[in-house]
């Protein structure tokens, strides 16, 4: 593990140059890598956005050492979007997938996050560290009681997933207060193998880092998986209350805030 870091800083995107080079690395990461696509990309920019953009916080990871002339600099995103910016465009980017009325309804401070990625070069190092460390500060500082937000499996075919799917749904599913569920038009069941016929090791494993890290934390699932045929994708909705957090997994978590 790489510990001279100090080249890396996170902040909010504030300028034009960090919101193109955040679009950037989401461009080379969701359709380049990952083969994603969408009525707003760019292609002959290699901008990957979409109308939520404007209403989001842009959390970024910037490597100093990168050229930001060259929109090089930003090796790491997440986008934030807090109850006045769903407000505002008049609702969740989730919605589209997922009924959110549990939380909505719930009377807590909610932050959904998405569009999380890493340059390929970061990847399992302590890239991800210093996003998350930030994400605590801003979780600490703004009393967010809930953060939720669909994460992803790389393709459509339900087959492929069926196993990781299953285990989710059978080990990781949310208690019903907070149990967000798959639009009834485009649910997509995750019960899809009995237990028993499970290989969970080999389906843990291909269970997406992201979603083993909100599991670590204490992360749970909503019922329902949604394929985003455009996108690529095969969506879980993930919902992580800060106050059951697990305390040992938190701790790495929040870092030098404790």
């Amino acid at each position: 593990m790489d510990r001279g870091d100090a080249h890396f800083t996170t902040r909010l995107a504030l300028t034009e140059r960090d919101q193109r080079a955040a679009e950037r690395l989401r461009y080379e990461v969701f359709v380049e890598e990952l083969g994603g696509d969408g009525p707003l990309v760019d292609h002959t920019g290699r901008f990957e956005r979409d109308r939520f953009d404007p209403f989001f916080r842009h959390l970024i990871l910037v490597d100093t050492r990168r050229d930001a002339e060259a929109l090089d600099h930003v090796v790491g995103v997440y986008r934030l979007l807090d109850a006045d910016g769903a407000a505002a465009i008049g609702q969740y980017y989730s919605e589209d997938e997922y009924d959110l009325s549990v939380l909505k309804n719930s009377g807590r401070r909610l932050l959904e996050l998405g569009r999380s990625c890493l340059h390929p070069d970061y990847r399992g190092g302590m890239a991800m560290y210093h996003i998350w460390n930030a994400l605590a500060g801003i979780v600490a500082d703004e009393a967010i009681d809930i953060l939720f937000g669909v994460a992803s499996f790389h393709g459509t075919d339900i087959d492929r997933h069926a196993a990781a799917l299953s285990l989710l749904y059978q080990h990781h599913l949310a208690p019903e207060e907070v149990r967000v569920r798959a639009r009834a038009e485009h649910f997509q069941s995750m019960d899809l193998m009995p237990e028993t016929k499970i290989d969970r090791v080999a389906a843990m494993r291909s269970v997406p880092a992201l979603i083993k890290a909100y599991l670590r934390l204490g992360g749970v699932i909503g019922d329902g998986a949604f394929v985003d045929r455009p996108f690529n994708t095969t969506d879980v909705c993930l919902i992580l209350d800060t106050a059951r957090m697990n305390m040992t997994a938190a701790a790495r978590y929040q870092g030098a805030r404790g």
